[in-house]
């Protein structure tokens, strides 16, 4: 009888809200399950945690192709001694100090976007300004003279 009252109670409060009685139908019935549901999100959180713990944070290794290319553009330069080896060493790390020092740059030893820029193997824009929108923008946010002047620098 309780459950009948309060389903009653439910369904004029809904009217008069200008609820369907479908809804409300659903609406209870979804209250009378709340176990299946909720191992149904369970297992799905699972998933997605196994899925989270297969990505790497952080950046990754450069490969010997590419270290065998830095330890070249830093020969180039006069920092690297030693013949290019695909590995990453002290000898490498020294050399790669030596060449920030000189360039006036943070002589961490480790790779940057400023210092690849520097030794001609990065990004002609990595580290100097904020990137520039697209050519084909349709915001109208910048006029072509600005667009032009941001290039410049």
């Amino acid at each position: 009888m309780r459950k009948a009252t309060h389903l009653a109670l439910t369904l004029l409060l809904a009217a008069g809200l200008g609820v369907s009685a479908s809804s409300v139908n659903a609406q209870t019935a979804s209250q009378k399950k709340p176990a299946a549901s909720n191992s149904a999100k369970k297992s799905h959180k699972k998933k997605s945690s196994r899925r989270l713990s297969r990505w790497e944070r952080g950046q990754k290794v450069p490969t010997p192709d590419r270290i065998t290319e830095i330890q070249r553009a830093l020969a180039k330069d006069g920092s690297f001694t030693a013949t290019p080896s695909g590995k990453w060493d002290g000898l490498t790390v020294d050399a790669m100090k030596r060449f920030q020092d000189a360039h006036g740059l943070n002589p961490s030893g480790k790779l940057d976007a400023k210092t690849l820029q520097r030794l001609g193997l990065g990004s002609q824009t990595a580290g100097v300004a904020a990137p520039l929108p697209p050519t084909g923008s349709s915001t109208g946010k910048y006029s072509a003279s600005q667009t032009a002047r941001r290039r410049q620098q």
